[in-house]
């Protein structure tokens, strides 16, 4: 899972475009033929320092569909909500906090992510295609889909047991889905994290009816 690396202090602002650059499987395809060790997030974020909020929200999801340890998702999907958060209010510059810049994923974690991740967001890549897009600029869009995006991302921080996955899935479709303005597939998204979120309200309330009848 993430480490900690204390002698980075980079940065924590990277400058995008929306050009069409790399797709995201490529680039974590060189990075993970290029690094033998373990890779900090600084350094993916450097490697996607051409890349649109949606590419940053695919991977700050991404990482939490990784078959990480219970209760990862409280620290890995804090950036889910930093992301979304920043494409709501506009920022022009997507900005990491240091402490997540100076964390870095084990070579074990990292070959997750290229067995798991990349074979994933290959097929999504080939699905994908514009059309059905509702949004008459890419601000306008970036708002709206930032909006869901925080919905599902908090949903990903809040600690109920199994109920992370599917958010964060959300999440992930939601950002490819904005990167390629496909509208079909940011419907998919939407309806993924609404039945996301509906199965996290009905855990939370057969516990709370199955506490209260163990207590009475």
């Amino acid at each position: 899972m993430l480490q900690q690396n204390p002698d980075q202090f980079e940065p924590a602002e990277a400058t995008v475009s929306y050009g069409k650059p790399r797709p995201l499987s490529k680039v974590l395809r060189d990075l993970a033929e290029e690094e033998h060790g373990a890779v900090t997030v600084r350094r993916i974020r450097n490697a996607l320092a051409d890349r649109s909020f949606a590419t940053f929200l695919v991977f700050t999801a991404g990482l939490n569909l990784l078959p990480f340890p219970p209760g990862t998702t409280l620290v890995l999907g804090v950036p889910i909500v930093i992301v979304a958060f920043q494409m709501v209010m506009g920022y022009p510059t997507i900005w990491l906090p240091r402490f997540f810049l100076r964390r870095s994923l084990s070579r074990k974690a990292f070959h997750k992510m290229t067995t798991w991740l990349i074979p994933f967001l290959e097929r999504m890549e080939n699905w994908v295609q514009p059309r059905y897009w509702p949004f008459p600029n890419a601000k306008s869009a970036e708002k709206v889909v930032g909006i869901v995006a925080l919905i599902f991302g908090t949903a990903v921080v809040i600690p109920i047991p199994f109920g992370n996955w599917l958010p964060a899935l959300a999440s992930f479709i939601c950002g490819v889905a904005l990167s390629e303005r496909d509208g079909f597939w940011l419907t998919v998204g939407i309806v993924t994290g609404i039945v996301a979120i509906c199965i996290m309200v009905g855990v939370v309330l057969v516990a709370h009816a199955f506490a209260n009848s163990w207590l009475l």
